[in-house]
């Protein structure tokens, strides 16, 4: 996606071949910064301290923290900790996981001699397999879009709600709910879209900055206008992205999203959440087996932001010592999900429904 009308991907192999960068997305969207990874160390603290973010892009920067663990040591003994360290950095999202797995299983067979070389090549694909499918669920979305915007009385651009960042900012390239957003938007179909601000880390700004790089119709909104927008009839649709799946058809997603599901089925709203095949947990039973992440008070305790002279500052809201409960994120039952959109088509928000698509879980 662009940057000021530059071409970006949110990681790619530094120009020595064995670094990786990353787009420091704690310092967005008031500055645009590239951080560079060198160690297993700054892959995992890049992960944890969400200078990357969004379950497709911490599933790629692990597998790029595999190979930079094995650049320094290919032994058996780093392999299983590089593993444990990365697995460790962020217990929701099911990416990661399969991330490292898929590494492991890649490289564990091999001499270690041959492990480093070979960690870097499947690390890529890794990548290249992530920019391919959002494409492919964006080509799906789209399909979705239009025959919105055909149902649609009296015309008028496609009103579409999201929540949190599943923009390209939360993958390698594309993105995942917004996928059929840009495609839409390149082939002309007049959207605009509704971007919650996404209370506490407020990350509906990334996905208000990325669409404006792209030149993408938006509004930002507070996270409580959600339901009133909806009963106003100013929502054609809520597309939200997705940490993991459940292969029964619940979604989590970011803190707040089942009350945007619940609101929109009242009103009659389509809910959608956009799904990769990688954020799929075909092994856990309901959305109530996903363990929820609790993170940093401070990051419901202060918010940060530009001053009058353009300096990020951060200043608190409630009384010092307030205690906080800050989870990360909510599960959204399948009985409130219009449908699933995956890189292999739309289905129900069901067991078979995702069977359907991927028979080979069957």
């Amino acid at each position: 996606m662009r940057v000021a009308g530059t071409p970006y991907r949110t990681i790619w192999p530094a120009s020595d071949g064995w670094a990786v960068e990353v787009i420091d997305q704690t310092r967005l969207p008031h500055q645009f910064e590239r951080v560079r990874l060198e160690t297993l160390d700054d892959a995992a603290r890049a992960i944890r301290d969400m200078v990357v973010r969004g379950a497709p892009l911490i599933g790629a920067t692990a597998a790029y923290g595999m190979a930079l663990a094995l650049r320094h040591d290919p032994t058996d003994r780093s392999l299983d900790a590089a593993a444990k360290t990365l697995v460790a950095t962020r217990p929701t999202a099911v990416n990661l996981g399969r991330a490292v797995q898929t590494m492991l299983d890649a490289v564990r067979p091999l001499p270690p001699k041959a492990r480093a070389e070979a960690a870097y090549a499947r690390a890529t694909a890794f990548c290249e397999e992530d920019v391919a499918g959002n494409r492919s669920l964006g080509r799906h979305g789209l399909a979705v879009l239009k025959d919105l915007a055909a149902r649609k009385a009296g015309g008028g651009p496609v009103n579409i709600l999201t929540h949190c960042n599943a923009g390209w900012l939360a993958t390698v390239d594309w993105g995942t709910a917004t996928a059929p957003v840009y495609l839409a938007h390149r082939e002309s179909l007049p959207v605009h879209v509704w971007v919650t601000e996404t209370r506490p880390r407020n990350q509906g700004a990334l996905t208000a900055w990325e669409l404006g790089e792209e030149g993408v119709p938006h509004t930002f909104a507070v996270d409580n206008v959600a339901g009133h927008l909806m009963q106003m009839g100013v929502v054609d649709a809520v597309i939200v992205g997705t940490d993991r799946t459940i292969g029964c058809g619940d979604v989590c997603n970011k803190i707040g999203t089942y009350l945007v599901a619940a609101a929109a089925r009242d009103c009659g709203v389509p809910f959608y959440a956009a799904v990769p095949g990688t954020s799929i947990d075909w092994e856990t039973d309901d959305g109530a087996g996903i363990p929820i992440e609790e993170r940093d008070p401070r990051e419901v305790t202060h918010v940060a932001g530009q001053d009058g002279s353009s300096r990020t500052v951060a200043v608190r809201v409630p009384p010092e010592g307030t205690p906080v409960a800050n989870y990360g994120f909510d599960v959204t039952p399948a009985r409130l999900v219009t449908g699933l959109i995956t890189e292999r088509g739309v289905c129900a928000a069901s067991r078979e429904g995702l069977l359907g698509l991927y028979p080979e879980r069957r």
